[in-house]
C-alpha cells in the first residue's frame, strides 16, 4: 500500500469496466480518487464498491466532448485534494459503421471523446502536476491502434492518435517531471467471464481472455514513482494476440 497511500488518482470513465477496476485497484492501495464518468447511475455503483473498501473519493459527472466540463472538473478536484498525482485517461467509445455510412457527426463524437478528451484531461491535469513536482499520466489506447476489424475507422483513428499523443506529451512534459505512457489492451472481457467459450481462451497465446484487473495492474506499474524511467512507451496487454500469425488452413 505504501506506493499509492494518499496519492491523488484521477480516472476517467470510472463508472464501469476497466475504469471501475482501475479505481478499485488504486483505492485498495490507499489512494484518494478523483473520478469522472458521464453516467451517474454507473458511477454510483463504483462509489458503492469504493465505500465497501473504505476508499476516499470525489466524483464529477462529465461529458468529455465538452471541454469546459473537463476544465471545471479538474478545478474542482484540485480545490478538493490540492493536487493530482496520477491521471488514467480510460474513457472511450466507438461507432461500428461501414466507412461508407460513417457520418461526420459519428466521427467527431468518437474523436472528440477519445482523443480530444484525452488531450484536454492531460493538459489540465498536467498544469496541476507541474506545480507539485510532477506526476504520471497513463492513456488507455487499444490494440485497435495497431490492427483492425472492419467498420472501426473512427475508433481505430482515435486510439492511434492516443499513441502519438502519448509520446508527444512524454517529450513536452518531461521537463516538468511528468511521465506519460500508454496501455493498449486487447480482448478484455468486462461482461460475464464465465460465459466465454474455450475457443475464446485458446486463441490467445497466454491461454485466456483478459480481465480488467490485467489493465489495473499495468496502471499500477506504470504510475509507481519508482518506475519513472519508463515514459513515452506503449505497453500492449493482449495475451500475445498482436504477435500471433494467423493463417486459414
Amino acid at each position: 500500500m505504501g506506493a499509492f497511500r494518499n496519492k491523488i488518482v484521477m480516472v476517467t470513465g470510472a463508472g464501469k469496466g476497466i475504469g471501475r477496476s482501475v479505481a478499485l485497484a488504486y483505492g485498495k492501495e490507499g489512494a484518494k480518487l478523483a473520478l469522472l464518468d458521464r453516467d451517474a447511475g454507473e458511477l454510483k455503483q463504483t462509489e458503492d464498491l469504493l465505500r465497501e473498501i473504505g476508499a476516499e473519493f470525489f466524483t464529477q459527472i462529465v461529458d468529455l466532448t465538452k471541454p469546459e466540463e473537463i476544465v471545471d472538473a479538474v478545478s474542482a478536484f484540485e480545490l478538493h485534494f490540492q493536487k493530482i498525482d496520477v491521471l488514467i485517461n480510460n474513457a472511450g467509445l466507438g461507432r461500428s459503421k461501414s466507412p461508407y455510412e460513417l457520418t461526420v457527426d459519428d466521427w467527431d463524437y468518437v474523436l472528440n471523446t477519445n482523443l480530444r478528451g484525452t488531450f484536454i484531461c492531460s493538459r489540465e491535469v498536467a498544469r496541476v502536476m507541474r506545480t507539485h513536482g510532477g506526476g504520471s499520466i497513463v492513456n488507455i489506447s487499444s490494440t485497435r491502434a495497431l490492427m483492425s476489424e472492419p467498420d472501426t475507422e473512427a475508433y481505430a483513428a482515435s486510439k492511434g492518435g492516443i499513441l502519438a499523443l502519448t509520446h508527444a506529451m512524454a517529450i513536452s512534459l518531461g521537463p516538468d517531471k511528468i511521465v506519460v505512457n500508454a496501455i493498449s489492451p486487447g480482448w478484455i472481457e468486462t461482461g460475464d467471464y464465465d460465459q466465454l467459450k474455450p475457443t475464446d481462451h485458446q486463441q490467445h497465446p497466454a491461454g485466456r481472455v483478459g480481465k480488467p484487473d490485467d489493465i489495473s495492474r499495468a496502471c499500477l506499474f506504470l504510475t509507481n514513482v519508482e518506475n519513472n524511467f519508463v515514459t513515452g512507451t506503449n505497453l500492449v496487454v493482449d495475451g500475445g494476440m498482436t504477435r500471433k500469425m494467423i493463417y486459414e488452413e
